[in-house]
């Protein structure tokens, strides 16, 4: 049970016909990360590079590529995780269910890390230089790190207990970084390695970091798990591993079974880090971020280095989201009481777009209950985009379970449902100047923004329109108009100018016949209607990430009453691209020849080209 090492996954991958050599020599400028997309989007094996330029070690992707294979390789340990997970949160779920409680005892046993004298990591020391020098996308400052796992230690209390394992992106060179010397690492003070930062400064002392590369998988997984408070990183690795996490003495630790770590002290001063395609389908830009002085490189005998791409929705990166919604789905009405379900859509690059299911509960012995404005809706609504990494989205829709909404994993459905309830003269619900995801560039500063709750209850208020009117007169500024769903539409316009543009469009839109936008409560501004309906996929990534509430949400017959914001008629998202956005992701059009010949007739990848 357990893999003792990335190399032992490796094998058993290999045994089981999930993973295929490429003996082709390839660039790991856009090459590597090409064949990652495709083989990723064909639903391909996991890969391993055995011949990459300007390095002598094997590079490793897809292991994580579908969910068969992800859930197989935990396949001995992840119902006992859940129930780890669901003990940590609500400790008397255990007397309720005596199957829950029977698996913890066989998880107990690997969650404490064991101290080991010495492990193979330390075995060999390289340079920064020697490591794999991985671009995925053509406006990249330089090679990152996709899959590292940094680990640091409270400087209060060194050791395992207030030990941080996370996934935070590091850029190998490029920029201002001295060649062997430095390198990036790009996280936000909310973060784990950010609260020992901190304190390290508080101290007057120098954050001392590792980052791991490699190792058996858990410990991949391990470093985005939103865990429960008190419960580290390791212990979760090790128990998912089914094999307790082995660390070797040191200030921090090290995790023994790792294929790499590199050790180094934070930098008084940052330096600028990115750009990045990063998991939004845009490029993060260029900003100061801290830099990790490097003191050593070493790596294990027959180290392997494994790596994902990031870009628009889905890659490998959606099977991690997924595996985390599992393990982690039941604890939602412990952790928020009154709401059954939550949703971040991987279509919209996650944080933008969530959806949730709540529970009316307040008053229910009320004449009107079952038609009343929503109430604990909204509380459940504020809670939710008060805790953790929820608190990035922008905007979150919530329904009734007592109106027996679809899951909110039916996407579509689930929309349609809330659209045939709002009421856009009370159920739009904005918070303005206030944090968002940093990687949004939609917003008025970095890592500044808003966020709208769209809450609906009770009886269907309105058939959706199905089809666009054929003889609808649609004002002088609009190019295009496009059904994307039922209910919605894309109304093409010139390239925005200011946000006024959306505002002269509403009042257009009003002066049309009441008949022309009936069944309409949604209406997306876009440059290209077409590219928005093609697909629906096309209309989650468009719409919420390229608006930011309270600047691009507009409305037909549009009011403020006491300081809150409502229309008569449909609301209006503003979904064009504005000059601060970022660039989105394209592939290089030679890169992509050049590796064609992997997935064409007798390549090595041919069976899924």
């Amino acid at each position: 049970m357990g893999y003792e090492s990335l190399g032992a996954c490796v094998v058993d991958l290999e045994k089981r016909g999930e993973l295929v050599r490429v003996p082709d020599r390839l660039d790991p400028f856009l090459e590597l990360a090409e064949v990652q997309r495709r083989i990723f989007a064909a639903r391909g094996p996991a890969l391993l590079f055995e011949k990459v330029q300007g390095t002598r070690f094997p590079c490793l992707s897809n292991v994580f590529g579908t969910r068969a294979r992800a859930d197989w390789l935990f396949r001995d340990t992840l119902a006992d995780m859940r129930a780890l997970v669901e003990a940590k949160v609500s400790p008397g779920a255990l007397a309720l269910s005596p199957m829950l409680a029977a698996r913890l005892p066989r998880a107990a046993l690997h969650l404490v890390p064991r101290t080991v004298r010495r492990g193979a990591v330390t075995e060999n020391t390289t340079r920064i230089s020697e490591l794999p020098q991985i671009v995925s996308w053509p406006g990249d400052g330089g090679p990152f790190i996709t899959l590292p796992q940094v680990y640091t230690e409270d400087p209060a209390a060194p050791g395992l207990r207030g030990s941080n394992l996370g996934m935070y992106r590091v850029q190998l060179a490029g920029n201002a970084y001295v060649r062997d010397r430095e390198v990036g690492l790009h996280y936000q003070l909310h973060r784990g390695v950010g609260v020992h930062h901190s304190r390290a400064l508080e101290r007057g002392e120098r954050l001392r970091v590792r980052v791991f590369v490699g190792g058996p998988p858990a410990f991949m997984l391990a470093a985005v798990m939103p865990l429960p408070e008190g419960l580290p990183e390791l212990s979760f690795a090790g128990a998912l591993n089914g094999r307790a996490a082995r660390m070797v003495a040191g200030s921090p630790h090290i995790h023994a079974d790792a294929d790499f770590c590199i050790t180094g002290t934070v930098a008084a001063n940052n330096k600028p880090e990115g750009a990045f395609g990063d998991h939004l389908g845009y490029y993060a830009k260029i900003h100061d971020f801290p830099v990790l002085e490097v003191e050593s490189v070493t790596h294990r005998e027959g180290a392997i280095w494994p790596f994902t791409v990031v870009g628009r929705p889905p890659q490998e990166d959606t099977i991690f989201g997924e595996l985390i919604h599992d393990l982690t789905a039941s604890l939602v009405p412990n952790v928020l009481p009154g709401v059954r379900e939550v949703h971040a859509v991987d279509e919209s690059g996650v944080h933008p777009l969530l959806l949730a299911v709540g529970s009316e509960r307040y008053a229910p012995y009320a004449d009107d209950a079952a038609s009343a404005p929503p109430a604990e809706l909204l509380t459940q609504a504020n809670a939710l985009l008060g805790q953790g990494q929820m608190s990035l989205a922008k905007y979150l829709f919530i329904a009734d379970a007592a109106d027996r909404p679809p899951s909110v994993r039916e996407v579509p459905a689930f929309l349609q449902h809330v659209l045939e309830r709002i009421d856009p003269t009370r159920d739009l619900h904005f918070h303005v100047n206030t944090t968002m995801d940093s990687l949004d560039y939609s917003g008025t500063a970095l890592g500044r923004g808003s966020k709208v709750v769209v809450a609906a209850r009770g009886p269907k208020r309105r058939e959706l329109a199905r089809e666009v009117g054929a003889d609808v007169a649609w004002p002088a500024l609009v190019r295009a108009a496009r059904l994307v769903c039922p209910g919605v539409i894309a109304l093409e316009a010139a390239p925005w100018t200011s946000p006024r543009d959306v505002e002269t469009l509403a009042g257009a839109l009003g002066a049309l016949p009441e008949a022309a936008l009936r069944g309409l409560p949604l209406i997306v501004v876009v440059d290209d209607a077409e590219f928005l309906a093609r697909t629906f996929a096309n209309f989650l990534w468009v719409t919420f990430t390229r608006s930011n509430p309270a600047v691009d949400v507009s409305g037909v017959r549009a009011f403020t009453e006491h300081k809150a914001w409502g229309c008569r008629g449909p609301l209006l998202i503003d979904a064009r691209n504005k000059p601060h956005h970022a660039p989105p992701l394209v592939e290089n059009v030679d890169v992509t020849a050049r590796v064609d010949r992997l997935f064409a007739r007798g390549g090595t990848l041919a069976k899924w080209g």
